[in-house]
């Protein structure tokens, strides 16, 4: 029988919520050094509580300015006879004491460990970039100076805007004939679109809006100058050879193109030096903004020349346009006027609004304070973790998130946030923190070596084979065996294609 009915049962359960402090300081924990600038600017413009201190001004300056305005007020001073507070203030009072001094953040990081602020590179920061034309604005000027008629103009817009990021036209030209008719009401052939796309074929770049790399190359080929010859047989084996280019069938290639061993390298010379991807240009504006400026900078000082490990490690995070903060001080006067006024409107909802200023404020410079001593915590444990790099540039030792995780006592969640983005400035180089995590392998000693380690000597060892007979995986992994590596064949495929090396074939060349 169905039951119906409605019924009321009570439901415990245990659920963890971060609040809005500790949601701020992940978001923060998170952002590299120009990110937090930017951050910081923005929070000073919503909250105008906060604002940038004197790295000059010290807490006896903000006593004098207090005294200062208590002369020139003397009416505004409490007597001894009034009433501490306003029935109405009594739990939005606040402990102005403790926010002027204790929320100043200066800006110095932590324990002093802020690299010096330099005022020329803030002044070049400021400046405006200059405007750079985009590539498809400076194909549209070169295809104005074509001789092209109105329907040919249509065209030539439609090729231009279905352009990938690399420059390719991969659409299909059907395509453009039906989009030209059904929103212009012109009737064009594929024979005019075909050849509008090889006129803008030939504009710069060379090989723009090509239907595919051996189009590509051919284009510029046949445009480029140089050696006659080579650029005729060239011309010759991308059309007629493609697959035994693609190949690398030398043997083939020298029978059908009637070329010795020298001539052929010349060949393969020259159509290494074409642009595969006429599109992909770099965008000045975009590459200046994209620079990479290191978090954090980390060098070893030793004792002497022969007493190397009683040196120590410099770190020092990167503080160089992060501006000092507090709690202005004018807001304090603000509020001791507000207090004097009487009645439960506007003057209680703009007590309210300081205070929740404030309090926002507080969080802010508490949640940075609390970054800069997370991020100096892991970076210390991972210097710790890895002293052999950071004292000879090498030597990697397989380590985890967990392994800095469970040193500093803080989640993995919180050392990924600190790892990602962050870059540290050694005597080596530039390297992003996440370059030091890694799995280990085992050797035949029974030592634990980092598999970056392994790729490296990977590296080096494809660097330095015969580039007439490059070693097959199998032979990679003999090598690294009697380099006392135990690793199997699928693994060194593994780390040679996150190394981006292609196969033995592909990297065989003429020498």
């Amino acid at each position: 029988m169905l039951k119906t009915g409605q019924n009321i049962s009570q439901k415990q359960s245990l659920q963890q919520k971060l609040s809005p402090q500790q949601i701020q300081f992940v978001k923060l924990l998170q952002l590299p050094t120009i990110g937090l600038e930017q951050r910081i600017k923005e929070e000073i413009e919503l909250n105008p509580v906060l604002e940038e201190a004197d790295p000059a001004a010290t807490e006896e300056s903000l006593s004098e300015k207090e005294a200062e305005w208590e002369r020139e007020n003397p009416e505004e001073q409490k007597s001894e006879d009034e009433p501490d507070i306003d029935p109405v203030d009594q739990n939005e009072d606040i402990d102005w004491d403790s926010f002027l001094h204790n929320t100043e953040y200066d800006g110095t990081g932590y324990s002093g460990s802020s690299s010096p602020s330099g005022s020329a590179d803030e002044d070049w920061r400021d400046l405006p970039n200059p405007y750079h034309e985009t590539l498809l604005e400076e194909l549209e000027q070169q295809v104005t100076l074509l001789d092209l008629n109105d329907e040919e103009m249509l065209i030539a817009d439609q090729i231009l805007g279905s352009l990938d990021e690399d420059g390719y036209f991969r659409r299909e030209i059907e395509a453009v004939v039906d989009n030209i008719a059904f929103n212009h009401g012109k009737l064009v052939s594929a024979a005019q679109v075909e050849d509008v796309r090889q006129k803008i074929q030939e504009l710069e770049p060379v090989g723009i809006a090509s239907r595919d790399l051996r189009d590509c190359l051919i284009c510029q080929a046949r445009l480029s100058d140089g050696d006659s010859e080579i650029r005729d047989l060239a011309v010759t084996m991308l059309k007629d050879e493609w697959d035994a280019f693609e190949k690398k069938h030398f043997d083939k290639l020298r029978k059908r193109l009637d070329a010795d061993d020298e001539t052929l390298k010349e060949v393969f010379d020259f159509i290494r030096g074409l642009n595969p991807r006429p599109g992909a240009v770099s965008d000045p504006e975009s590459d200046s903004r994209n620079y990479i400026e290191p978090d954090f900078e980390v060098y070893y000082e030793p004792a002497g020349e022969e007493g190397e490990e009683d040196g120590e490690f410099v770190i020092r995070l990167n503080q160089r346009n992060i501006p000092p903060l507090r709690i202005s001080p004018d807001y304090k006067r603000m509020w001791d006027q507000l207090k004097k006024e009487s009645g439960k409107g506007e003057g209680k909802q703009a007590r309210n609004f300081i205070r929740d200023k404030v309090e926002s404020a507080q969080w802010f410079i508490d949640s940075i304070r609390q970054r800069q001593q997370t991020l100096m915590t892991t970076m210390r444990t991972i210097v710790a973790l890895q002293d052999d790099f950071f004292k000879h540039g090498d030597g990697l030792k397989p380590m985890i998130l967990k392994d800095v995780a469970e040193r500093i006592g803080m989640d993995i969640s919180t050392v990924s946030r600190v790892v990602n983005g962050k870059y540290v400035q050694t005597n080596f180089g530039v390297y992003e923190l996440k370059y030091f995590f890694s799995e280990g392998l085992e050797t035949e000693s029974g030592d634990d070596v980092s598999s970056r380690e392994v790729k490296n000597i990977l590296q080096r060892v494809i660097d330095n084979e015969d580039k007439k007979k490059p070693l097959s995986d199998q032979a990679l992994t003999d090598i690294l065996r009697e380099k006392g590596f135990k690793v199997a064949r699928r693994t060194v495929s593994k780390y040679r294609e996150q190394l981006q090396i292609p196969v033995a074939r592909l990297r065989k060349q003429i020498v």
